[in-house]
């Protein structure tokens, strides 16, 4: 016998996710973790920590000249990481 109102299960884990508020913080997880993804080893390499609060991502440098690199991408980078995790998860960088 088949049922009519059949869901597929990742439509209904997405659900619930929403439903319970927890759509948002593993969004911000993935993130994170997309970080290297994105902008590679070399960059991670100089990357000593990354929080989002506030949809903004706070990432701490080790390298100066590598800060005012990343400061001129940032739009682009924020772009980047969004679709990475396929939401709008953050809308700036600060790096320190």
């Amino acid at each position: 016998m088949r049922r009519n109102d059949a869901e597929q299960i990742g439509e209904m884990i997405r659900k619930f996710f929403r439903q319970n508020g927890l759509e948002s913080p593993l969004n911000e997880y993935r993130l994170v973790q997309a970080w290297r993804d994105v902008v590679g080893p070399v960059i991670t390499r100089y990357t000593s920590n990354l929080y989002i609060k506030n949809q903004v991502l706070y990432v701490h440098l080790t390298s100066s000249v590598l800060r005012q690199e990343l400061m001129m991408g940032r739009d682009l980078l924020v772009r980047n990481l969004n679709n990475y995790v396929g939401a709008q998860v953050i809308v700036n960088i600060i790096f320190r």
